[in-house]
């Protein structure tokens, strides 16, 4: 996960002018006034066994809630709209992925927010079945280091699985369906009945993306993890993350604390539900690792140069995230997904090896020190610097 979570945990994000543009956005305020008498739903609480008057940090009632019943319209609820529909001709075997390449200069590890196109907020391409196989392996695995949740997440976890499968019916409606409360994925040939299988495992059984469910503590004011479905992490798990801040989280990020952190939280607490974003992160690999928790041998790979190693088995991984506010949760999620691209093919993209190569020669030490490329740039960076600028 990048920011906030990020694949080898990523470093900072300057939010400069693009947070100051977001919070002056008028409107869309997403907490309740701390003003009005009447109670909140605590952080810990679960909203199916409160009283309807108890309000939620969203402004709504937990009897407002209720009575939308399951599959609202969250097109409306959040002003973000459905995604259009893939053509008639789209095959999820040719499908690939779009080439994300977040490199940049100067490297200052700044949070390069964009806004979210609607039609991408999840995508589908050729490796879903092999992704989806590996990640319930991993979770079989793993158990709570994969899929994770704390009390008083429920709504949140609820209304993101139905946010999620709403969207896949509307962009793929050839793979996938709602009948009442059963998911048809035609691709798995599988069917959810709803109302027995938990929203996370759901998420987990047909989406070949993580997610991570931030929510604010009303006594703190405070966004701690509550919540997640997380298959591709390295060097931490979501176990550990459990119930901790965004400082916290990022503890090890170079400069998160003296630059970042009060301007995150703020941003956390402004982000209006119709406004989600998008940005993405990139680490140097050997092979294709998804999960590495802190236990994995093959962490100590990581401190050593491979003179044997192959130009071929480097991959440039790219963890492409989003970020959008749950309409009546009011809760952040993050999701994100892990692509992997072989070295060698990057040579026939313009501009990229050269701006990579710059980047790791003229990168702040502590942010390359962190981002942990060493392993593989005895190898990389030679290459890389055989290619031309304009090689393509």
């Amino acid at each position: 996960m990048a920011f906030i979570f990020p694949a080898i945990a990523l470093a900072t994000f300057g939010l400069a002018l693009f947070l100051r543009r977001l919070l002056r956005k008028p409107g869309h305020l997403t907490t309740a006034s701390p003003n009005q008498d009447v109670p909140i739903l605590g952080l810990r609480d679960d909203y199916r066994l409160a009283d309807a008057s108890v309000r939620l940090l969203s402004g709504f009632t937990v009897g407002q809630v209720r009575a939308l019943g399951s599959f609202p319209d969250y097109a409306k609820l959040s002003g973000v709209p459905l995604p259009s529909a893939v053509s008639a001709s789209f095959r999820i075997e040719d499908a690939a992925p779009r080439p994300y390449r977040p490199l940049r200069w100067p490297y200052h590890q700044t949070m390069a927010l964009q806004k979210l196109d609607p039609d991408y907020w999840l995508e589908l391409e050729s490796t879903y079945r092999s992704r989806i196989r590996q990640r319930q392996d991993l979770h079989a695995q793993h158990g709570s280091d994969i899929l994770n949740s704390l009390p008083g997440s429920e709504l949140a976890q609820r209304e993101l699985m139905e946010m999620a499968l709403q969207f896949l019916c509307a962009r793929y409606p050839q793979y996938f369906e709602l009948r009442g409360q059963t998911f048809v994925n035609r691709l798995l040939a599988t069917e959810h009945h709803l109302d027995r299988v938990s929203p996370l495992k759901v998420l987990l059984d047909n989406v070949p993306e993580d997610f991570a469910i931030m929510m604010r503590d009303e006594r703190t004011g405070r966004y701690v993890l509550r919540a997640g479905v997380i298959c591709s992490t390295i060097g931490w798990h979501i176990g550990q993350k459990m119930g901790m801040g965004l400082s916290e989280i990022h503890g090890e990020v170079p400069d998160f604390e003296e630059k970042l952190s009060l301007s995150v939280d703020r941003f956390f607490n402004r982000l209006p539900a119709d406004s989600p974003v998008s940005r993405g992160s990139w680490s140097l690999e050997t092979g294709s690792p998804l999960f590495l928790p802190p236990t994995d041998p093959n962490l100590q790979l990581r401190k050593s140069q491979d003179a044997k190693l192959r130009i071929e088995d480097v991959t440039l991984r790219v963890d492409w995230q989003t970020l959008r506010r749950l309409p009546l949760s009011s809760a952040v999620v993050f999701n994100f997904k892990a692509l992997f691209t072989p070295l060698p093919r990057l040579r026939h993209e313009p501009y990229v090896p050269a701006l990579l190569l710059r980047i790791l020669e003229g990168g702040k030490d502590s942010l390359m020190a962190y981002k942990g490329s060493w392993h593989v740039e005895h190898l990389v960076r030679p290459v890389l610097g055989g290619v031309g600028e304009g090689a393509g």
